[in-house]
């Protein structure tokens, strides 16, 4: 009883945060720098600060954690190399359609996933279709500048999976059913919202 407030709190506060932001599309540093040449350095900190720039994907990998809480590392490094091959895809087969609106249908997902509505597996799919969509800031760069941005967003996306898990782990026993259900329910309305958003702009 104690401990959730300490939850709530948070979660509520970045939930209207998330609301009142644009769901994620091909921005990077290197737009808030003004620079137009992509260079190794201008990969390295797009790669590292993209997942941050991207509300509904910071908030995917966020609430992976809650999924994660019974697994194994192994089932985080598979996530992140699923996630690069997507990207891989993406540099390869842009443009897919409706690639937005389906990242936004993730976080849907991911809530079913956290209440025990759908299969843990599901995530794997939804995690590549998030890498395809952060390929998008980097096509047409030379293969330094690309390789550069891989490495950060695999360190970027690392870290924060690695950081919501021990925070999560912390006071998992404290994590009542009703409240994953709220967290739950708050994710599915954050990714209904941001695919509303994309379909009446």
């Amino acid at each position: 009883m104690t401990q959730r407030p300490t939850w709530l709190l948070p979660v509520s506060a970045a939930g209207l945060l998330l609301l009142s932001a644009a769901p994620a599309s091909a921005h990077h540093l290197m737009e808030l720098f003004h620079q137009q040449q992509p260079t190794p350095l201008a990969g390295l900190l797009s790669g590292l600060g993209h997942p941050l720039l991207g509300p509904d994907h910071l908030l995917f990998l966020l609430a992976l954690a809650l999924v994660g809480l019974q697994r194994s590392s192994r089932w985080m490094l598979g996530l992140l190399a699923v996630g690069l091959l997507g990207t891989l895809l993406g540099l390869l087969t842009p443009q897919l359609p409706a690639a937005e609106l389906l990242v936004a249908l993730t976080l849907v997902v991911e809530g079913l996933v956290v209440i025990g509505r759908l299969p843990a597996p599901l995530l794997v799919p939804c995690f590549a279709l998030h890498g395809y969509v952060l390929s998008a800031a980097v096509v047409g760069w030379d293969t330094g500048s690309v390789g550069a941005y891989l490495v950060g967003l695999l360190l970027s996306q690392g870290a924060l999976l690695l950081l919501s898990l021990g925070l999560l782990r912390r006071t998992a026993a404290a994590l009542a059913p009703t409240t994953r259900t709220l967290l739950a329910g708050g994710l599915m309305g954050i990714g209904a919202a941001f695919g509303w958003s994309l379909l009446v702009p």
